[in-house]
């Protein structure tokens, strides 16, 4: 059995929706066994799959083939993910620091310029 590439990688969740899939594709972001793929490429068991997405190189190898689009618990048993303790890392060091958006006080309404100019400087001394 062999089922195209764009729905395997949307099936698995690795991508949001299918036609995000096909458009990595076309743009030669997935390339499997090192060759760059078109979206009705048929992938097979075993084969190894390179995704370039957000900046970051995502290795999988397939185990199992689904058409259909299933949940997360079902979908990672259909790959087995191979991409670098590096890239992994890569991920983690970009999202250190990164925090939630600043918040207001309910109904203290939209900051004045005087406060936006408070804010600023005091973001400048951190």
């Amino acid at each position: 059995m062999k089922v195209r590439i764009d729905k395997w990688i949307w099936a698995v969740r690795i991508f949001k929706s299918r036609s995000k899939a096909a458009d990595a594709c076309r743009s030669n972001h997935v390339k499997v066994n090192d060759k760059s793929v078109k979206p009705a490429f048929l992938v097979e068991v075993g084969q190894e799959i390179i995704i370039k997405k957000d900046g970051f190189s995502l290795v999988f190898k397939v185990v199992k083939l689904i058409e259909k689009r299933v949940g997360f618990p079902i979908a990672i048993t259909c790959y087995e993910n191979l991409t670098s303790e590096e890239e992994l890392n890569k991920f983690d060091s970009w999202f250190i620091g990164k925090s939630n958006s600043e918040r207001r006080e309910k109904g203290s309404g939209r900051p004045t310029k005087r406060d936006r100019r408070q804010i600023e400087q005091f973001k400048d001394i951190f």
